[in-house]
Parts: C-alpha cells; structure tokens; sequence
C-alpha cells in the first residue's frame, strides 16, 4: 500500500479552503479537477456545478496528501457539524485495490463500486459497516 489520505467534503468552498490550506503549510497542488472537465452527454453538469471542485489534492511533507471535493448540489447539502471526510487508501495495484475494497466494504454500503474512473483512475467508495467512509484508488502512477 503506498498511502492513506484523509479527503475533506466541502459545501462550494474547496478552493478557497485549499488555497488558505496550501498558505500555511506551503507547497503545489498536483491535482485539480473540476466537475466540468468530466461532464460528457452521458453525465451532465448542472451550471451551478460546473466550477465546483471534483478533486483537488495538496501534498504536505514526502507521503501524506490532503484531499477533497465540493459536494454537487444534486447532493445536497453536507452538515458541517457531521463527519465530512473519508479515509483515502491509495493502492500499489488493481489487484490490491480490489482485496481492500472488498474486504473493508463486507457488511457495509457501497455507494459507488470499484471500477474505472472518468478522471482516469480505478476507484472505489463505501461506508463500512462501522460508518466510516473509505475511498480505495489505484492512480497508475
């Protein structure tokens, strides 16, 4: 296994939250997408969604990697006073992201299964059966 990342969900203000992120602890992000660069006839964006962050990644120090994402509307709303981050398990392998997400996600709720990704990587979400929210990923990089 290479990593595990905390990922933050935000109500619209990733980036803002990001760049005062980025402020304090230095550095460049080395990911940043937008819910338009995946829209396609098949998956539509809605306008208010359009700029939002899909994924914006900053890493702090040699191994760690702080995550996140603006919530779309059609999602609605997360409370921020509730839990709203997951727990990122970057993986060595498509093999090895499979045994993780299969294993963790056993007795729990798969919100969205392991596949091929439209930013180009194979990844997995699911809430285990304690309630913790996981996100298995194997970039290829």
């Amino acid at each position: 296994m290479r990593a595990i990342n905390p990922w933050i969900n935000f109500n619209g203000n990733a980036e803002e939250a990001f760049n005062f992120y980025r402020s304090v602890f230095g550095g460049e992000f080395s990911k940043i997408v937008r819910l338009k660069d995946l829209a396609s006839e098949e998956f539509q964006i809605p306008a208010e969604d359009a700029d939002k962050i899909m994924q914006i990644a900053l890493p702090i120090g040699k191994k760690n990697v702080l995550i996140a994402n603006d919530v779309p509307s059609f999602l609605g709303t997360v409370n921020e006073n509730e839990n709203r981050s997951k727990i990122m398990v970057s993986t060595e392998s498509r093999e090895e992201a499979d045994q993780i997400f299969n294993g963790l996600s056993a007795g729990g709720d798969v919100e969205g299964p392991i596949g091929d990704t439209p930013w180009g990587t194979y990844a997995g979400m699911f809430r285990d059966k304690y309630g913790i929210e996981w996100i298995v990923e194997f970039d290829g990089e």
